[in-house]
């Protein structure tokens, strides 16, 4: 006989996410599908800004949070899903301040210029590649793109 779980054994493994006024948070951001931030592509690119502020607890899961003056069209309370703990470490502060953020909390990375260009030949095709700086970014977080993809979507980087 199979046991059926019931909810005793629902949300084991849950934590409760509880801030105060005056903790530090920081907020997810979206980012756009195929676009690259911080030289990590999808799932592995940052989706957190910050920290800010807990201003005020709205009823039992959302949290008012001081913005910036350049987020004001972003209503500020949020659901605790969009928020994590801060803890302090100058490793976990990313700048948003360079950011494009739109309304709906996504950006979009823009290309500043082709540092280095490739061609790779595979059987009897060749493959060009192009080495970009990205806006905002050092040039060791430069990545390598095809050619053809980037001169359809970025053409005035190309001379």
């Amino acid at each position: 006989m199979i046991p059926i779980l019931g909810r005793d054994n629902a949300d084991n493994r849950r934590r409760n996410l509880d801030f105060q006024v005056g903790n530090m948070v920081f907020l997810k951001v979206s980012p756009l599908k195929g676009l690259i931030r911080f030289g990590k592509k999808g799932k592995l690119s940052h989706r957190f800004i910050g920290p800010f502020e807990v201003l005020e607890r709205i009823g039992e899961v959302a949290y008012q949070i001081a913005l910036p003056s350049r987020l004001a069209k972003v209503h500020n309370v949020f659901h605790v899903s969009m928020l994590r703990k801060y803890v302090p470490s100058a490793d976990h502060v990313i700048d948003f301040e360079p950011l494009e953020i739109r309304e709906n909390l996504s950006y979009e990375e823009q290309p500043v210029e082709i540092l280095e260009t490739q061609q790779i030949t595979l059987r009897n095709r060749v493959i060009s590649f192009v080495k970009i700086l990205w806006q905002n970014h050092k040039p060791e977080e430069a990545t390598w793109e095809r050619e053809d993809e980037m001169r359809e979507k970025h053409p005035e980087i190309f001379p």
